[in-house]
């Protein structure tokens, strides 16, 4: 039998904040209560994961409904079989909200049926806000996660053998990262974003066109999955892109590095040197205060200015970003993109991906994980070597 388990992980200062900033961005949308189902933000509020909800207002502390597993207890746990066993504990009214975002519209249905309301606001937009600013504690465990996954693109080169398909690498790849502690969970926001545990890209299968909303595509190994490694034959003259996710510990890091067999071209060499100084300029010209679309605006600047327009952040198809949060999901706040709204916060951290897609070569570029800072920009948390690196022969 087991023992009951205290159902917050989190450090009591840590939780209070998290829960702090929470509240202030539902006060901004004018949101006096919620009721938190999604895994992702239970996750960021609990430290764990269960099958449940978190109700949070403004005065109250949060009630914690559990389904799943049944052993947790604490503090305002309240064990429950159905959702309709929370509507004695729940007050609502004009100002309840849901994550509508992300809730079905079945069980969005039920839950209003169980409270006796008409609808519910859309707390998603508050959550994702208050998840774009991380705490030290977090930024601290991300650190961790770069470390890590460092670690594991260093032992990259060593991988490859004769012959390889972009599938055979790719396999090794994840079988060291799950050796070396990693989760294996890609956790993504939206509904049409699917990949398992990362992309690696070689040739010409990087100028193939994906449905899905990642910045660089892939055709697949089947139509149900048709983005990344298509099992293609690793050979002299192709680049091979390697962007593996680093989740060691619930916080991801996203990285981007670039490797090669054989010779590349000189339009390729350029447009990976490209890509670096595009993170350098950025790195500077980040601030708390600066619009998120003036980071885009720069990078598209500086490839037109180096005439790689056409290759820049795809060729066939071209990705209309080249940055994103980054944390307990793969692609938080803010969006660095033209028509981003977001604005830079210290605290946020963030995925810049400048890359270009050379025909007949494949794809070329970087990818950092940064903390945005108060007085020094963007401090990358993935220090890993940016040339494009050279399998042996």
């Amino acid at each position: 039998m087991m023992n009951n388990e205290n159902l917050i992980l989190l450090d009591a200062a840590e939780a209070a904040r998290r829960l702090s900033k929470v509240r202030a961005c539902m006060s901004a949308d004018g949101i006096g209560s919620a009721l938190i189902r999604d895994f992702a933000n239970i996750y960021y509020l609990t430290g764990r994961v269960f099958d449940g909800y978190v109700c949070i207002d403004m005065e109250r502390e949060p009630k914690y409904f559990v389904r799943r597993p049944m052993h947790l207890c604490g503090e305002n746990v309240v064990s429950i079989s159905k959702p309709e066993n929370m509507a004695e504990h729940i007050i609502t009214d004009d100002a309840f909200a849901l994550e509508l975002d992300t809730l079905s519209y079945s069980a969005v249905q039920r839950l209003c049926r169980a409270f006796g309301i008409v609808s519910a606001r859309n707390v998603s937009g508050a959550l994702r806000r208050a998840r774009s600013v991380k705490t030290p504690e977090e930024v601290a465990t991300m650190r961790e996660d770069g470390v890590k996954h460092v670690h594991v693109y260093s032992l990259v080169p060593k991988l490859y053998r004769d012959g390889m398909t972009d599938v055979e690498l790719q396999v090794e790849i994840e079988r060291v990262s799950r050796l070396e502690g990693g989760l294996g969970q890609f956790r993504i926001a939206g509904d049409s974003m699917e990949l398992f545990m990362g992309n690696v890209l070689a040739g010409e299968n990087a100028d193939a066109p994906s449905p899905y909303d990642f910045a660089m595509g892939g055709a697949g190994a089947d139509p149900s999955l048709p983005v990344g490694a298509d099992g293609t034959v690793i050979r002299p003259g192709m680049s091979v892109m390697v962007d593996m996710n680093g989740n060691f510990n619930g916080y991801m890091t996203d990285m981007t590095r670039t490797f090669a067999l054989g010779s590349l071209p000189q339009k390729a060499l350029d447009a990976h040197q490209a890509s670096i100084d595009i993170c350098r300029v950025l790195e500077k010209m980040a601030a708390p205060g600066v619009e998120a679309k003036v980071l885009y605006e720069e990078a598209h600047r500086i490839a037109v200015e180096r005439g790689l327009e056409q290759y820049f952040m795809g060729h066939r198809q071209h990705a209309g970003f080249i940055g994103h949060g980054v944390g307990i999901q793969v692609n938080e706040l803010p969006v660095i993109s033209p028509r981003s709204r977001d604005i830079l916060q210290e605290g946020n951290v963030i995925a810049l991906e400048p890359k270009f897609v050379i025909p007949g070569t494949g794809a070329v570029g970087i990818e950092n994980t940064y903390v945005l800072t108060a007085g020094e920009g963007l401090k990358s948390l993935t220090n890993a070597p940016e040339q494009i690196i050279y399998f042996a022969e």
